[in-house]
Parts: structure tokens; C-alpha cells; sequence
């Protein structure tokens, strides 16, 4: 199946006039790469007024119209003014049944393109903005009995964030979180658990009254048929939507088989059916209650006010809303930080557990020029950086905000998350295709026994008895919970231990992947190159390269052109340096720039000899040669027709890289491939000093995506990477997995997996996430599929309604408590 999506080039990239602008090519390259879109073009306009269009052609079973939408914004575009999208947390959600239904009944509605809810009560909605409204789904929502309480964060409840979630949908009350398993009862959060509790109370009465006591049997009837009432009050409502959309359910089922029992006057077997299906549901509501607190424990990490210092007037206290960029919060110590921001004032220890799933508390200090950072606040280091959420140590602090309260780390976390909740997985996708198979399969045999009698010599009641417990028997209710509970508690949990990862696809694949391709800089090294050799030409002094090599490269933002720049400087000490202009980046390649009007060009040694650019010197030639045998990282300076000289530089392995590659190889990922734009000589060394056998070097980034493209035909491959430089590539992987992701915008948005501390170590933890979150999904699937293969067999061999509903509520309990520990798994390298 394939769904298209048109989205206006002039708002998606407002700052690009012609369709054959590079920045529309390289839009489309990115979405074309990504499994799961089959096709991205440009359409002209017709007429003068009309706009060309970008449209998207993408198979909605294997990616989501809000994963393109991440996709296109981390290329710097934005589709949000055509399409609407929307993360509510609804109350009235009580089990996946119940979510699948209010999903497809949103989906129905003209306009809506995606709508994707689960059992913790998240619901995701895609709807196009000129055939429906916010305000035509809360409509339908509340037809449904369900109302949207907040959305993703309550961070974000000042104002609507980019995804324009509604200012009327931002109220949170304390008291419902984690409690919405009801349908807006009376009771509050627990009107199941009551109705159910009191519906086994009225049974018990009914039973003694009837075997107990020689009270008329009216009494006993009419506890049953009070217990009938309560037990089945939300299997009914959810029957009667279910019936609206012309589908049978497993609610239905149940129904039908209390009613068939009712019929039969095995009054007390039917209320019992009814009050173990429902004192089942009420405990497995319970326990999902559990992951979905554990998820919105994120969003109360953050402190609801800060004090703020602004200008003479001393110290207030402030809602975080109320922040603005630029404002100087003071943190007391052991005080949780109420912005994203960096450190002006005092120096401290800040546990960032919170955030990143890092053990250890990181030293903060004070940015050397402020007016910089703030300038520039995504390239602040992380020793000045701090984020809301995280908890101050021992010393006092103060920090420059630099996001508003809505848009800090913390609560793209808490939306991203929210999002990923209602991603189905691959499984989850084939159960529910199953279900619809199976459930008209059940009702098409329970029809054929109940003619029964017509072949076997027994009576119609005994007939109809036997295919009313095969209808009890035969309803997949663990196998509706299976894959869903798993994959909410493994997103859960992957949170809470510093990883984000959207959705059940990504959680599924990385568990299965048995091959890793790691970006070298900063993934596998530190990302800090430093300065080894300075190799001047003949005649040219030291002083002479360097300057100009620090003139040139003090322009550019490569993180080998800010070692240069770095370096540099403390070499020449406080020689001056020329100013240079206009600086070009050459891709992949190297920089150009002009000093005293000569053209500069800064580079690898490949640069030289091609595209019009005169060869290297044989002495250059042999002085790179030398440096790559010693595994430097090498550029060359020539300035106008004269080759100044070589600089080599080195960027050191991460001390955790050696420790992760291990563990990745015991946990059975069998082949790692580290890929580079270095040389080849410089790659395989490092490849060689972190434990990975094969490495490609020389690529440049095309060349990147040609061997990701390459690797994931022989088998489905992960791409570890800074989610910045390696986009493309990322997207091309099986799976796309960012590192240092925590403040990086387009990290967050790029990739499928983020981690958010910039720590190696947290790769296998991810990685042994996803294979038990595996491992529990089939273990689920095989007691729910194997407790049905077992009991409808019983039952048309005679097993009663009471004994196949006790084994039936039994499994689906199993599945949800078996998915549960999930939220307690450990990591045995780190112990996250």
C-alpha cells in the first residue's frame, strides 16, 4: 500500500526560489534513501498562482508520515503549515482493543491520514488542514467518550510547539496520571477495578443465595444479572463501537458468549466469564499503568518555576514558561535545573542521569566568552553546557538560557517518546492483520457448532454450550497486548536509561541487526583532533605555514579546521595572522579562501591533481606519504601556485570504544565495518586500536551512502553516527543511530535510535535492550497463539466456559507482566 503525500516547495523551503535549487536535491535524496518511501519528485505548478510541490510517495506499513516530517526538518525545511499533526493524551483509552478502535475510528474521518493510538493512552494524529480540524477530531473523540487531557509535554502548556498541538489541550492534573482506565467514571482512575470487584461480589452473593440457602431464586438471578451489568458496562460500549465500524472484536465475542450462557440459564457461568474478563482487563490496565508512569516521570523532571536574575531587580521566582533566551537562572545546589542553557557564574557537578542515562556526574564551569556562546549556543562544549531536568551538585551555579521552556532538550525527549509509543512495530502490525483473519475465522466456527447437534447425537443446548467456550476460548486477547505492552516498556526503559527510540520498528530491527557501521570522527575518536606534525616545504618557514593555515581555517567550523585554528594559535604564540575572505567549502574535500589576493587552498592530497588544481610537489607527495604511515590525518596548505607544506593531525580512539566493541560482539553483532573520509592507512589504524576489522576509508559523503546502500544489500545494517554529518547515510541504514544526540535538534530528528549522552558505552546497552525487548515479544506471542492452540481443541472436547475464561484472563495477564520487566532490565556492562 502507498500513500502520497503533496507538500508546497515554497513553505517547506521558504528560502528557495527555483525547484533546481541544490538544497530541493539534496531533499529529495534524503527522503528517497529511507526504506519505506518509494519515490519523492517535484511537480511543476500549473497556472501562474499555482506552487510546485514536493510529493512523496511512501508506504504508510513501513514508515510514518511524522518520521518524513522529522526527516525533512532535520534537512532544515518544514511541512507544517498543510499538514496538521498532533500527540494527545487521552483519558477514556483502557486497553489496546480500546485504542485500536479510537484509531480507527479517527482514521475514518475525511481529512485524517494517520491516526496511531496505544494502550497507555497516547494517540498520534495526522489530518490535512484543508479538509478537517483540530477541533472536528476532538469532536469525534468525544463521541467516542474519550477527551484529550494534555499533550506531549507539560513543558510545552504555555504555547503550541511547531507541531501546533492547541492551546486548549495543555492542562494537567496530577491526580490522572497513570490512572486513565476508565471511561470518565465516577470512581475516577479505578471505576474498572471497582466495577469489576463489585460484579465477583454479586456473583458470590448470587452463588451462596442459590446453593447456599433456600432464598427464592429470584434473589440469586437478580445478583447475576447485576453482576452481568457491571461486568460487562465497558465490553459492551467498546462492542458497540466496534459493531459501528462493522468489525467484531474480542469484546464481542465475550458478549456474545455471556449472552449465549445467559440463554442457556448457566446464569452464574456468564458472570463469571464476564467478571474475569473485566477484573482481567481492569489489572492488565494496572499494570500498563505502570510503563506509561514511567514515561510520564520524564515530564515531571523538570522544576515548575526558577529563579531568575534580570537586570538590578534582584532574585524572582518565575514559571519555567515564563522564561525567555538570555535570561541568567541561579541554581542552588542539589536543585534540579529548570532550563537548557550554559554556565556564566560558578563551577559544579551536574548528574545528568536524567537526561542522558550517564552514571557519572559531569564538571560544569563557566563559557570564557559569553557573547559567543550565546551566539552560538549548539557549539558550546559540554563542560558548559547544562540541560532542564538535570540535578546540580554541590556547588551554586548560574546559567544563560538558551531555549525556551517548550523547546529544551528535556521536552523534545518527553514529545519524542510520547510519539514513538504509538509507532507500531513490525509484529504488532502482522497480529493486528492476523486478528482481523482470526476473529471471523472464530465466529465462522462457533456457527458450525452450533449445528453440532445435527451431526452428533447430543441436544442444541449442549451444542450451543460447547461453541459459547470455544468462543471464550478462541479470543486473542494476550495476543492483542503482546507486542504492544513489550514495546511500551522497552521505549520506556531505553528513556530512562539516556536512549530515545522511536517507536517499535527501530526497537524490533536494532534487536535483530547483526551488523554495525560506525562513522569514524567523533563516533569511534574523540573528535578532537589535535596538531602532531608540521611538515613545512622547502623554503617555507614553519611560521609562515601556520599562519596562513590559521587565517584560513579560523573561518571554517570542521572540527579539523578548529583543531588547526586551535592548535595553531598556541604555536605562533602571538605572531599576527593575516586576515582571509571569502572562504568556499570544497565537500569532503578541503576549504578555499583568498589572503592578500591569492588563492588559498587548504585539503587532502586527492584534491590536488584533479578538477583543474595542479598536482602536488614530489616533496609534498613524500612528506603526506610519511605522515599516513604514522596514521596522521593529513592536509596540505598551498597558497596561490606554491605548496607551503603538510600539517598531520590525529584524532584519539574514545576510551570506551574498545570496552563497547566487546560487549557488541558478545551480545552476537558479528560484523563491524568503520567507515572514514580519512586515508585508508589512517582508518584501518584506528579501526585497529578499537577492536573492528574491516574499514573504508577515502569516501567521500556519497561515497558513505554508496557503501551503506551496499552493506544493507548483503544484510539489514545500523549506522552509528553524529546524526549531523551523516544524515544521509543514517537514512540509508536499516537502522540510524546518533550519537551525543542531547541538545542537537537535527541528531534527535535524523535519527531512528538517539543516544543521548555522547558515550559509546550506551550503544550496547541499546543494543541488549532491543534483543530482550525481541526475545519478550516472542515469548508473548507463543503463550498467547499456544494458549488458544491449546484450549479450543478442550473446549470442543468439553472443557466449560469457566475454566477456559480463568486460562484465557491467565495469559493475557502473563503477557502484560512478562512485557513489565522489560522496565527493570539491566544493562550487565554498565548497569544502567
Amino acid at each position: 500500500m502507498t500513500e502520497k503525500a503533496r507538500l508546497d516547495l515554497p513553505v517547506i523551503l521558504p528560502g528557495v526560489a527555483d525547484t533546481a535549487d541544490r538544497c530541493v536535491s539534496r531533499l529529495i535524496a534524503l527522503l528517497t534513501a529511507r526504506p519505506g518511501i518509494n519515490d519523492a519528485h517535484v511537480q511543476a505548478g500549473n497556472g501562474e498562482e499555482a506552487v510546485p510541490q514536493l510529493c512523496v510517495h511512501y508506504d504508510p506499513e513501513a514508515i510514518s508520515l511524522a518520521r518524513i516530517r522529522e526527516m525533512v526538518k532535520s534537512a532544515g525545511a518544514e511541512i507544517t503549515a498543510q499538514f496538521g499533526h498532533v500527540v494527545w493524551q487521552l483519558e477514556g483509552i483502557s486497553h489496546q482493543r480500546r485504542a485500536r478502535t479510537v484509531a480507527d475510528r479517527v482514521s475514518a474521518l475525511p481529512g485524517v491520514i494517520e491516526a496511531d493510538a496505544n494502550a497507555a493512552g497516547t494517540i498520534r494524529i495526522e489530518f490535512n488542514r484543508g479538509r478537517t480540524s483540530e477541533q472536528a477530531i476532538q469532536a469525534e473523540l468525544s463521541r467516542l467518550g474519550v477527551r484529550s487531557t494534555r499533550t506531549e509535554s507539560d513543558l510545552s502548556r504555555k504555547r503550541g510547539d511547531e507541531h501546533d498541538h492547541g492551546s486548549g489541550d495543555h492542562k494537567h492534573d496530577e491526580q490522572e496520571e497513570g490512572h486513565s482506565h476508565d471511561h470518565g467514571g465516577i470512581f475516577g482512575g479505578q471505576t474498572e477495578l471497582i466495577f469489576a470487584l463489585l460484579c465477583g461480589a454479586l456473583l458470590a452473593s448470587g452463588f451462596a443465595a442459590e446453593k447456599l440457602t433456600s432464598a427464592p431464586s429470584w434473589i440469586s438471578l437478580g445478583c447475576y444479572l447485576a453482576a452481568y451489568i457491571l461486568g460487562g458496562w465497558f465490553t459492551l460500549r467498546e462492542a458497540i463501537d466496534n459493531l459501528r465500524l462493522k468489525r467484531f472484536e474480542i469484546d464481542t465475542l465475550m458478549l456474545v458468549a455471556a449472552a449465549g450462557a445467559g440463554a442457556l440459564g448457566a446464569w452464574a457461568e456468564g458472570a463469571l466469564l464476564l467478571f474475569l474478563f473485566s477484573l482481567g482487563h481492569a489489572l492488565e490496565h494496572y499494570a500498563m499503568g505502570r510503563a506509561k508512569r514511567a514515561i510520564e516521570a520524564l515530564a515531571e523532571l523538570a522544576p515548575r518555576t526558577a529563579m531568575v536574575r534580570r537586570g538590578a531587580g534582584g532574585l524572582s521566582e518565575v514559571p519555567v514558561e515564563e522564561l525567555v533566551i538570555g535570561d541568567i537562572v541561579v541554581v542552588k545546589p542539589n536543585e534540579r535545573l529548570a532550563a537548557d542553557g550554559f554556565v556564566v557564574v560558578g563551577r559544579s557537578s551536574v548528574n545528568q542521569a536524567p537526561v542522558t542515562g550517564e552514571s557519572v556526574p559531569v564538571d560544569k564551569e563557566p563559557v570564557p566568552d559569553r557573547s559567543q556562546a550565546a551566539a552560538q549556543p549548539d557549539k558550546v562544549p559540554a563542560q558548559h553546557r547544562v540541560f532542564a531536568g538535570t540535578i546540580n551538585g554541590p556547588g551554586a551555579i548560574e546559567i544563560a538560557v538558551t531555549r525556551l521552556a517548550a523547546d529544551t532538550t528535556l521536552a523534545k525527549v518527553v514529545k519524542m517518546v510520547s510519539e514513538a509509543e504509538t509507532q507500531k512495530s513490525p509484529t504488532q502490525r502482522f497480529t493486528d492483520r492476523f486478528e482481523r483473519i482470526f476473529v471471523p475465522s472464530v465466529l465462522a466456527l462457533v456457527v458450525v457448532l452450533l449445528f453440532a447437534w445435527v451431526v452428533v447425537d447430543e441436544p442444541f443446548r449442549d451444542s450451543f454450550y460447547r461453541a459459547m467456550a470455544v468462543l471464550v476460548a478462541a479470543s486473542p486477547c494476550a495476543l492483542a497486548i503482546a507486542t504492544p505492552s513489550a514495546v511500551l516498556s522497552g521505549v520506556a526503559r531505553a528513556a530512562r536509561g539516556g536512549v530515545l527510540v522511536k517507536g517499535g520498528g527501530p526497537l524490533e530491527s536494532l534487536g535483530s541487526l547483526t551488523a554495525l557501521a560506525f562513522d569514524k570522527t567523533g563516533t569511534l575518536t574523540e573528535g578532537r583532533p589535535r596538531i602532531t606534525d608540521i611538515v613545512a616545504a622547502s623554503g617555507v618557514s614553519d611560521d609562515e605555514l601556520m599562519t596562513i593555515a590559521v587565517a584560513v581555517e579560523s573561518l571554517s567550523d570542521h572540527p579539523l579546521a578548529e583543531a588547526i585554528a586551535r592548535d595553531g594559535r598556541q604555536f605562533l604564540d602571538e605572531l599576527p595572522v593575516p586576515p582571509a575572505s571569502d572562504l568556499q567549502s570544497l565537500t569532503g574535500r578541503g576549504v578555499q579562501a583568498r589572503i592578500d589576493g591569492d588563492v588559498v587552498l587548504i585539503g587532502k592530497a586527492e584534491m590536488f591533481g584533479q578538477d583543474g588544481v595542479a598536482a602536488l610537489s614530489a616533496e609534498m607527495t613524500a612528506a603526506i606519504e610519511g605522515l599516513r604511515e604514522q596514521g596522521r590525518t593529513t592536509m596540505i596548505v598551498r597558497k596561490g601556485e606554491r605548496d607551503l607544506g603538510a600539517i598531520g593531525l590525529m584524532d584519539t580512539p574514545r576510551a570506551a570504544a574498545k570496552e563497547a566493541i566487546e560487549r557488541l560482539k558478545a551480545l552476537g553483532i558479528t560484523r563491524m565495518i568503520m567507515i572514514s573520509g580519512d586515508n585508508q592507512k589512517v582508518a584501518t589504524a584506528i579501526a585497529a586500536q578499537v577492536g573492528i576489522d574491516e574499514a573504508v576509508g577515502d569516501l567521500m559523503p556519497e561515497d558513505k551512502v554508496e557503501t551503506i546502500k551496499k552493506l544493507r544489500g548483503e544484510m539489514p545494517v545500523a549506522m552509528v553516527g553524529d546524526g549531523v554529518n551523516d544524515a544521509p547515510a543514517m537514512a540509508n541504514a536499516t537502522v540510524g543511530i546518533a550519537m551525543g544526540a542531547a541538545g542537537s535538534d537535527v541528531a534527535l530528528e535524523t535519527a531512528d535510535v538517539a543516544l543521548m549522552a555522547d558515550d559509546l558505552s550506551h550503544l550496547p546497552f541499546a543494543v541488549g535492550l532491543s534483543r530482550s525487548t525481541r526475545w519478550i515479544i516472542r515469548q508473548n506471542l507463543v503463550v498467547s497463539l499456544g494458549v488458544v492452540a491449546l484450549l479450543v481443541p478442550a473446549t470442543i472436547m468439553g472443557l466449560g466456559i469457566g475454566p477456559a475464561v480463568m486460562a484465557h484472563e491467565g495469559s493475557t495477564l502473563l503477557v502484560v507482566f512478562n512485557a513489565l520487566r522489560l522496565l527493570a532490565y539491566r544493562d550487565n556492562g554498565g548497569g544502567k
